[in-house]
C-alpha cells in the first residue's frame, strides 16, 4: 500500500542539495533541481575543475565542488554507477552519515557486462544504506532515462511522476517535498523491503513507466 504524500512544496525548497555523480542521471537532476531554484553542489571524480562549463551554462546556483563538499550537505544524491559505489561513497570521506538524507538513484547493474549484481534476496538500496551508516536512505529517480528525468515535468496532461521509499517516514516526506517543488508528482511506496522491491530495476514492475498525475 502507498502512503499518501503532503500536498506542500515548502520546507526544503531552499535547501543546498549535494549531488555526487555528474553523469546522465547527475546531469538531468541538476538541470531540473536549479530550474527550481535549488543551490546544488555538483561532484565527480574529476574534481571542479571538470564542472565549470555546466556550471556557466546552468548559473550560480550550481556549484562544482570536491565529493566531500557535496557529501557535507544536508541532503545528498547518489548517481554513480553501481560498481562505482564504494569508491564514490570512500572518496566522500564521510564516517558517520547522521543527520544525513541519502537519495539513491542507482540500479544494480551496469557496465561493462550490465550483468544484474547477486544482492542475496535483498533490495539494492537496502545494500547501498549499509555504505552510508546513519545516513536516511531514501529510493528515487532509478525508475525513468536520463532524458525522461530531465525534460520538464510539468505537461498539458499533468505531472510526471517519481516513485520515492524509505525506512524514515520524515526523511521520505522530505524528499516528497523536494521532489513536489522542482515539480515532479511524488509517489511515496512506504519502506525500502516492499517500496524498493517494486522500483528496482532489474526485477520491479515499475522501472520505464512513464507515469503522469493529473493536475
Amino acid at each position: 500500500m502507498t502512503r499518501p504524500t503532503r500536498n506542500t512544496d515548502q520546507g526544503d525548497k531552499h535547501m543546498p542539495i549535494g549531488i555526487i555523480g555528474a553523469g546522465a542521471i547527475g546531469q538531468a537532476l541538476t538541470r531540473r533541481l536549479v530550474a527550481a531554484g535549488q543551490q546544488v553542489w555538483i561532484s565527480n571524480s574529476r574534481g571542479p575543475d571538470s564542472l565549470q562549463s555546466l556550471s556557466r551554462a546552468l548559473g550560480p546556483t550550481l556549484i562544482p565542488a570536491t565529493v566531500p563538499d557535496a557529501a557535507a550537505q544536508e541532503i545528498v544524491i547518489l548517481a554513480v554507477p553501481w560498481r562505482q559505489l564504494p569508491a564514490a561513497v570512500k572518496a566522500a570521506d564521510v564516517d558517520d552519515w547522521s543527520g544525513r538524507i541519502v537519495i539513491d538513484t542507482t540500479n544494480p547493474l551496469g557496465p561493462p557486462d550490465f550483468k544484474a549484481a547477486d544482492l542475496g534476496g535483498r533490495t539494492s538500496s537496502e545494500v547501498v544504506a549499509d555504505l552510508v551508516p546513519g545516513a536516511s536512505l531514501v529510493k528515487a529517480f532509478n525508475t525513468l532515462t536520463p532524458g525522461v528525468l530531465g525534460a520538464d515535468p510539468r505537461t498539458p496532461a499533468g505531472r510526471r511522476v517519481i516513485f520515492l521509499s524509505g525506512n524514515d517516514a520524515g526523511a521520505n516526506d522530505r524528499v516528497a517535498r523536494l521532489i513536489q517543488h522542482a515539480g515532479w508528482a511524488p509517489i511515496d511506496l512506504g519502506a525500502l523491503s516492499s517500496g524498493g522491491r517494486l522500483q528496482q530495476f532489474p526485477g520491479g514492475p515499475l522501472p520505464t513507466l512513464n507515469l503522469l498525475r493529473e493536475t
